[in-house]
């Protein structure tokens, strides 16, 4: 029976992750401070201080140089950025370059911004499609290429999926894409913290990372963008943030960023294996003790994020899966949270290939560092009664109808 409890089982890590210590001691630290790190005096000069320390222990946990790392408000915006930016800048250079090349789970940061691009820039936006795993179509991005090689501005495929937790292959892409001289972006906001990342040796034009993502607050980002790529700004004003990312720094939140990112990336060996086996201990539990649930995304191994078990529950709708989980002290999602209140499938597995009524039913739940075996017990026990009701509610709310 679910009850109502006053516990919380937070298994949501994907939507975002709660504060760690390291983030609030050095939030608190940096806000007594103040000082705009573009202002000359004492004060402006020392808020510019934290700031570049903060960027340099970002870039130093990323495989990157401090030069590279362009700070924004979170991964929309650098996600924008990238999109936007490479494409007006390569499009400018040759007029030619038109085309926008993703794959068809990209979030909606990626893909809404590219659509913009078609809508109201005269671009041509090509989706690629994936395999029922959620891994992208190489075949049909090499096609692609080779076809439209001088054409293409840019390739913006993600390192890992937010929804199913599918890593991509991102040296395969970047391969492809080099052969052709084309940039290629990564959304990386959800590999971060989770697998290892190195930015100069990954072969990537530019890669978005997120704060809030890693136990940092809400509100901070970062958008690594090599030196020699053309970028346009999104945001004009007083040129900060190497001209393209306009507007005051903000230093405590970069301090905060910086000191999540550095836990995450200490702790990163010990926790993917501590995480990974939770989850699976999650996925063999629910799996086993409820009928019809279907594993989405590759397999748990080096192709899955280890904090990632994404099902989905034949008739059931997440919505009322969600509620009964909640009412049992239960925090999980359906997927992406940046599309909360939007009523419809996921676009990521429908582009798997699963029904929309499948895709109406999907469970997720995201592992972190706050995550506990008792995280794990909670949702074993809860989970069977809940899809019961759900489906019931189904029935009743459908006459009877799958």
């Amino acid at each position: 029976m679910v009850t109502r409890s006053s516990a919380r089982a937070y298994l949501d890590h994907a939507a975002t992750s709660p504060l760690r210590p390291q983030a609030r001691e050095a939030l608190l630290a940096a806000l007594d401070d103040v000082g705009n790190p573009a202002s000359l005096h004492g004060a402006g000069r020392a808020a510019r201080r934290r700031l570049e320390t903060a960027r340099e222990d970002l870039a130093a946990a990323l495989g990157t140089s401090p030069r590279e790392v362009i700070l924004t408000s979170g991964g929309t915006e650098a996600d924008n950025l990238a999109i936007k930016g490479v494409f007006w800048a390569r499009r400018a250079g040759d007029p030619r370059r038109t085309r926008v090349v993703v794959s068809a789970v990209e979030h909606h940061a990626v893909l809404d911004a590219a659509h913009w691009l078609g809508a109201r820039q005269g671009a041509r936006v090509v989706e690629i499609g994936v395999d029922a795993l959620g891994c992208v179509d190489l075949d049909a991005l090499a096609a692609e290429l080779a076809a439209h090689s001088g054409e293409v501005a840019l390739v913006s495929v993600m390192w890992a999926n937010n929804e199913v937790g599918t890593i991509q292959p991102v040296a395969d892409v970047v391969a492809l894409a080099g052969r052709h001289g084309i940039p290629v972006h990564a959304d990386a906001v959800q590999a971060v913290g989770q697998v290892p990342l190195d930015f100069a040796a990954s072969g990537l034009a530019a890669l978005t990372v997120s704060g809030h993502k890693v136990g940092a607050p809400v509100g901070v980002g970062a958008l690594l963008a090599r030196r020699d790529l053309p970028l346009e700004a999104v945001l004009h004003g007083g040129g900060q943030e190497r001209g393209v990312r306009s507007g005051t720094q903000d230093a405590p939140s970069a301090a905060a960023f910086a000191a999540a990112l550095g836990a995450a990336v200490t702790a990163l060996p010990q926790e993917s294996r501590r995480l990974a086996a939770l989850r699976d201990r999650l996925l063999d539990g629910a799996l086993a003790s409820v009928d019809g649930l279907t594993l989405r995304g590759a397999p748990p191994g080096a192709r899955r994020l280890p904090g990632n078990a994404h099902v989905t529950v034949a008739g059931a709708t997440a919505e009322v899966l969600l509620y009964l989980l909640d009412s049992a002290g239960i925090a999980a999602s359906s997927g992406s949270a940046c599309r909360a209140g939007v009523e419809q499938a996921s676009h990521v597995l429908l582009a798997m290939g699963a029904s929309e009524v499948e895709a109406r039913g999907a469970l997720r739940f995201t592992l972190g560092h706050t995550t506990t075996e008792a995280d794990v017990d909670a949702v074993l026990a809860a989970l069977p009664d809940a899809v019961e009701r759900a489906r019931r509610a189904t029935l009743l709310s459908t006459g009877g109808r799958r």
